[in-house]
């Protein structure tokens, strides 16, 4: 539990836990009996919060970081299966000893809060709002990664681009993104010659602005009508 909750410094530290939307989800008791478990972290771009087949023993709830979550092959190649935001919390253990199925790595730089895997199993198991939010993550997350897999199924690189920038922009704080051509199409698992490709016709239909690492998305709507079924806003 945190001391003088009521006092100005207080509320300021619930406030800036509540930036991520799991955590604003909950009761202001519950987020004060959780408050001194959660450590405020600087998550720098490119940092592997958990690899795979590693023990879970931290949870993170970003605020403005962006992180991805990857499936790792045999060869080190990587493909992304999930992102995750300010909407909801990276690397939930409910077992013990529990391992990393996927690796999670910090894609837009920013800030999130830890917490230790211990404290958030006994909290889910606990009951009550945080018990439910967890849940239904959970379910956005497995939800997200069937769309994943269908896009690559069946959508066209352009879709599959496309719903990726807006998987982004759904948890920016702007329509301005860094990333590069090379490390979409990385994460993608295509050729960087056809992210090229299309990123240069959707600037040249005015929906994104390219610029060495950074995109803007200049006309979010065209953008979805673009990625047609690979996208469903959450």
């Amino acid at each position: 539990m945190i001391a003088h909750t009521g006092s100005a410094t207080g509320t300021i530290s619930l406030l800036g836990a509540q930036q991520n939307e799991l955590l604003r989800a909950l009761s202001r008791e519950e987020l004060i009996a959780l408050f001194s478990h959660l450590e405020l972290m600087p998550l720098a771009a490119g940092k592997h919060l958990f690899d795979v087949g590693q023990e879970l023993d931290s949870a993170y709830f970003p605020t403005n970081a962006i992180v991805s979550l990857q499936y790792v092959t045999e060869d080190g190649g990587a493909s992304e299966i999930a992102v995750v935001g300010r909407e909801g919390v990276v690397g939930v253990s409910m077992y013990e000893g529990e391992c990393a199925n996927c690796t999670a790595v910090v894609q837009t730089a920013g800030y999130g809060y830890r917490i230790r895997a211990a404290v958030l199993r006994t909290a889910f198991f606990d009951g009550g709002a945080l018990a439910q939010q967890l849940m239904r993550h959970a379910s956005a997350l497995f939800a997200q990664l069937a769309q994943t897999v269908a896009g690559v199924r069946h959508g066209s690189i352009e879709q599959r681009l496309c719903r990726w920038l807006l998987d982004r922009l759904d948890r920016s704080i702007s329509n301005e993104l860094k990333v590069t051509q090379e490390m979409i199409a990385s994460l993608l698992g295509v050729r960087r010659e056809s992210i090229t490709g299309c990123a240069g016709k959707l600037q040249d239909d005015g929906l994104i602005e390219y610029r060495r690492g950074t995109v803007v998305v200049l006309d979010r709507s065209a953008v979805e009508r673009r990625a047609g079924s690979c996208y469903v806003a959450s």
